[in-house]
């Protein structure tokens, strides 16, 4: 062997594009945000990525500007009805691509690993997903020390309403915050229903997750106007709460901040204060 073959040290620097927010926040945990040379329109964790340039809406992806920045990889999801279509012409075109398709907290974990190993990061990714499934560990536990679970209404979208089910990430993080999505009992991922079924299900909380919509333009209002909303607990005890969807709608280790924030809302005596910051993080 030549000894003066110049040795590559660490991961081959890539040109990566990310078809959607969950998959942006993955990169930034690996630590390879500087390789990110475009980003869907509504990545905006870490705040940095607002300054990449971006290539539309997740749903209405440019892929003649994606193909023109000639990437090494492109980091797709399925974590939404319709993005298949960007799948496709991924295909169509041969660009180099990635598929995610997470629904559990277990398939993140593994979309860190399989984009760690994808990215030359593996020994990062296995750090974080050591420390992932170490904090939700932490909260079953405590979790299993709930004697009545409270019973939670997730609503993703008001008008058709739209809810997580039994296949959602929002199942499990409901029961590690020690409570139960009322929902959790039909098999699928997202659920559309009526008022009167949320209304027959009593939640004693009902959490406003409204997809791409900023806390400010939510309102209690929008719960309490509806027709016999005094019937439901969480409206006679005032328990509307209005989160930010960007913890709790997009599959990535972000997360855990969210759960963090949820726990101690449904059971202070029992959970840590909430807090910002980000238990792989820390910070």
């Amino acid at each position: 062997m030549d000894n003066h073959t110049p040795m590559q040290k660490g991961p081959m620097p890539l040109k990566i594009v990310s078809l959607c927010p969950s998959n942006t926040e993955l990169i930034a945990y690996l630590g390879r945000l500087d390789d990110v040379a475009a980003v869907d329109d509504s990545s905006d964790w870490p705040p940095e990525v607002k300054q990449l340039p971006n290539v539309g809406p997740d749903l209405h992806i440019d892929m003649d500007r994606v193909e023109a920045l000639k990437p090494d990889l492109v980091v797709a999801s399925l974590s939404v009805p319709g993005m298949e279509r960007n799948v496709e012409e991924l295909k169509r075109r041969g660009l180099p691509h990635l598929v995610l398709a997470p629904n559990s907290l277990e398939d993140i974990a593994n979309d860190l690993l399989q984009l760690g190993e994808a990215l030359g990061e593996t020994k990062k990714a296995a750090d974080l997903v050591r420390r992932y499934r170490a904090f939700l560990s932490e909260y079953r536990e405590r979790a299993a020390t709930v004697a009545e679970p409270a019973r939670l209404y997730w609503e993703w979208w008001p008008r058709p309403i739209f809810t997580p089910g039994g296949a959602n990430w929002l199942s499990e993080l409901s029961e590690l915050a020690g409570g139960r999505n009322i929902f959790s009992d039909i098999p699928q991922a997202s659920v559309q229903t009526e008022w009167e079924d949320v209304l027959a299900r009593n939640p004693s909380h009902i959490l406003l997750v409204w997809v791409g919509v900023q806390t400010k333009k939510m309102s209690p209002k929008a719960v309490t106007a509806r027709p016999n909303a005094q019937q439901a607990e969480a409206v006679r005890t005032g328990n509307i709460h209005i989160l930010e969807e960007s913890l709790y709608c997009r599959p990535s280790p972000r997360l855990l901040v969210g759960l963090k924030k949820l726990a101690p809302l449904l059971h202070p005596a029992l959970f840590p204060p909430a807090d910002d910051s980000d238990p792989l993080l820390g910070r």
